[in-house]
C-alpha cells in the first residue's frame, strides 16, 4: 500500500505523551497511518520511529514515556525519526513508580545438585579452569582426550568436561584492578555449583599463580579441586597425562551426585540482552522481567548487568534501591564508566552497535530504557563489582561491560547458574557451565534461527499473548532447565569458548 489515501494499523504508541510511534511493519512513503492520522513522509523501516507531532531542534524525543535524546533539527509527523535527526542529551523525565508488583506465585520447586556448602547447582561438570592462556591449549586437549577416552560413559549425571580458558593470566601488573578482576572471575568459576569439580592448570611462571590463588581463596585441599602447571610435571604431552589421571580420579565423586528436589528460591538466574532491536524493550525483555519477578518473589536471586546499557534509565532503578548505601553503589559505578570511557576517546552513546541501529535503536538512552525491562520491577537488593560474590537474594546489579560474553562470565562468576538472554537481531550464545536460554524479541528471527531461540516472544507485538502470559511460560522455561532439560544453545555445543574475563589495565 503506497498511495496517500492507503490506510494501515501500521504503528504502536507505548505511551499517551510520546512525540514519536514504531512502525510493527515497512511503511512506504505516502501512507497514511490510520491510528495517528498522520501520513509517511519518507519510509519507516519495521522497528523505527514515526515522529506524530512537530518537533523543534533541541526538543526532546518521548518513548516509553521516557526522553531518549533530543532532536538534533526540526522534524515534522511523518518524518523517519532515527540517526540523522536525533542525538542522545542530558535531558530526563521523571520515570513512574513502578516498584511494588507482587506475584502470588505458587511455591515451585526443580530437581537441582546440592553441593556440600550449601549451594545448588542445576548442571554437574568437571571443569578443567585455566590461569594462563599459556596453559589453554593443554586444558583444551584434556578435555578432548577425557571425552573421546570412554571414561564418562559410566557416569550418567555428569555432563561433560569443560575447558574453561581464557586470553590473559600473565603480562600484566601483579595487583591492582586488572590483576583483582581476573583472580575474581577464576575463582568465582570455580566455585560456581554447577561444576561438581575443577582442575585448575598453569603453565608455571605467569602472573596468575595456581598455588597463590588456591590458597588465597581456601581451595587448595578440598576433595573437588586439584591443581598442577605444565612445567612442574614435565610439559605437554605429561601434562595431558596427569590431566586425563586427575580427571579420572574425580569422576566417581562427581557421578555420585543426584539431583533432589529443590526450592525455586535456590536458582540464580543471569539476565543478557543482545542483538537487540526495537522490539527487544517492548516483548521479550519485559517477558524476561515478569519472569524475574515471579523468581524474586518465590526468594530466588537475578543478576542484571552490563552497566553502559542502563545508561540513561539508571533513574528506574534508583528510585527501586533499598536503601541510599545501593543507590550510591550504582552512581559510583555509573560515574566510574563516564570517567573510563572519557580517558580512552570514547562516549557513552557509542555503545548501541551497527545492528541495534539497523533495528531501529539509535540513543544509549533508548537502548537503556528497553534494557532494564528485563528486571521487572522488583527492589534493587545489592550492587556488586565484576565478578564479585553475591550477597542478597532478589534482583541485584553486578558492573560489567555491555559484551555479552564479558558480561555474562561474570555473572557466572558471581554465581548465576543460568542465564537468560532475549535477542532481537538474532544470538547464538551458549555459555557453560551455566546453560543460556534464548528468547527473540520478533517472531521473524525466531523463525530464522529455530534452533538457536529456545521461545518466541514476537506474539506479544501482534496481541497474541500477553507480557504476563509469555512471562509465565519464560519462568516455566527456567524450572524446566533448571531440572535437566536441554536448552537450544546446550544441543548445538555452545559454551566452551565462551569464558570472556572483562580484561583492565595494561597488558606489558
Amino acid at each position: 500500500m503506497t498511495s496517500a489515501a492507503a490506510s494501515v494499523p501500521a504503528v504502536v504508541r507505548l505511551h499517551p505523551s510520546d512525540n514519536v510511534v514504531v512502525a510493527t511493519q515497512r511503511i512506504a512513503a505516502g501512507t497514511t497511518v490510520a491510528s495517528e492520522g498522520i501520513r509517511a513522509i519518507q519510509v519507516i523501516p519495521l522497528g523505527h520511529k514515526m515522529a506524530v507531532a512537530n518537533i523543534a531542534a533541541g526538543e526532546p524525543i518521548l518513548k516509553y514515556g521516557q526522553v531518549i535524546g533530543a532532536a538534533t533539527i526540526d522534524i515534522a509527523p511523518g518524518e523517519h525519526v532515527h540517526t540523522h535527526n536525533l542525538a542522545v542529551s542530558n535531558l530526563r523525565r521523571a520515570a513512574e513508580t513502578v516498584v511494588g508488583t507482587v506475584h502470588h506465585v505458587t511455591p515451585r520447586t526443580f530437581q537441582g545438585y546440592r553441593r556440600s556448602n550449601g549451594a545448588v547447582g542445576i548442571r554437574n561438570y568437571v571443569g578443567v579452569l585455566t590461569s594462563v592462556n599459556c596453559s589453554a591449549t593443554v586444558a583444551r586437549l584434556i578435555c578432548d582426550a577425557a571425552q573421546k577416552s570412554g571414561m564418562l560413559d559410566a557416569y550418567p549425571n555428569i555432563d561433560g568436561v569443560v575447558p574453561i580458558t581464557h586470553t590473559s593470566g600473565c603480562g600484566m601488573a601483579g595487583s591492582g584492578e586488572g590483576f583483582d578482576i581476573l583472580r575474581r572471575t577464576l575463582w568465582g568459576t570455580a566455585a560456581n555449583p554447577n561444576f561438581g569439580a575443577i582442575i585448575l592448570v598453569g603453565l608455571g611462571c605467569e602472573v596468575i599463580q595456581v598455588a597463590r590463588l588456591a590458597k588465597d581463596f581456601e581451595l587448595a585441599g578440598r576433595d573437588h579441586f586439584k591443581v598442577f602447571t605444565i612445567q612442574d610435571v614435565g610439559g605437554t604431552r605429561k601434562a595431558v597425562a596427569e590431566g586425563l589421571v586427575q580427571i579420572e580420579a574425580l569422576l566417581p565423586m562427581v557421578g555420585a551426585a543426584r539431583r533432589t528436589e529443590t526450592p525455586a528460591s535456590e536458582l540464580r538466574l543471569g539476565l543478557q540482552c543482545g542483538g537487540s532491536d526495537a522490539w527487544s524493550g517492548l516483548t521479550s525483555n519485559p517477558a524476561l522481567g515478569d519472569a524475574a519477578d515471579r523468581l524474586v518473589a518465590l526468594g530466588g536471586t537475578v543478576i542484571l548487568s552490563e552497566t553502559p546499557e542502563i545508561y540513561g534509565a539508571e533513574h528506574l532503578l534508583l528510585q527501586r534501591t533499598r536503601s541510599n548505601v545501593v543507590a550510591d553503589k550504582l552512581l559510583e559505578r555509573l560515574a566510574w564508566w563516564e570517567s573510563y570511557t572519557r580517558s580512552h576517546g570514547a562516549e557513552m552513546d557509542n555503545n548501541p552497535s551497527p545492528g541495534n541501529k539497523a533495528g531501529g535503536l539509535t540513543t544509549i538512552l533508548e537502548k537503556s530504557l528497553g534494557a532494564v525491562a528485563k528486571s521487572g520491577s522488583s527492589p534493587l537488593e545489592d550492587v556488586i563489582e565484576y565478578a564479585e560474590p553475591l550477597r542478597r537474594r532478589g534482583l541485584v546489579f553486578m558492573d560489567s561491560p555491555g559484551f555479552d560474553p564479558c558480561s555474562a562470565t561474570g555473572q557466572v562468576a558471581s554465581g548465576a547458574t543460568m542465564i537468560a538472554f532475549t535477542t532481537g537481531r538474532g544470538s547464538a550464545f551458549g555459555c557453560k557451565p551455566s546453560p543460556s536460554i534464548k528468547l527473540s524479541s520478533n517472531t521473524a528471527i525466531y523463525e530464522r534461527m529455530s534452533e538457536d531461540i529456545d521461545l518466541d516472544c514476537g506474539g506479544i507485538s501482534t496481541g497474541k499473548a500477553t507480557v504476563a502470559e509469555k512471562g509465565e511460560e519464560i519462568f516455566e522455561l527456567i524450572l524446566e532447565v533448571a531440572s535437566g532439560a536441554k536448552t537450544k544453545s546446550e544441543e548445538l555445543g555452545y559454551g566452551g569458548a565462551e569464558f570472556v574475563p572483562w580484561q583492565l589495565g595494561v597488558v606489558m
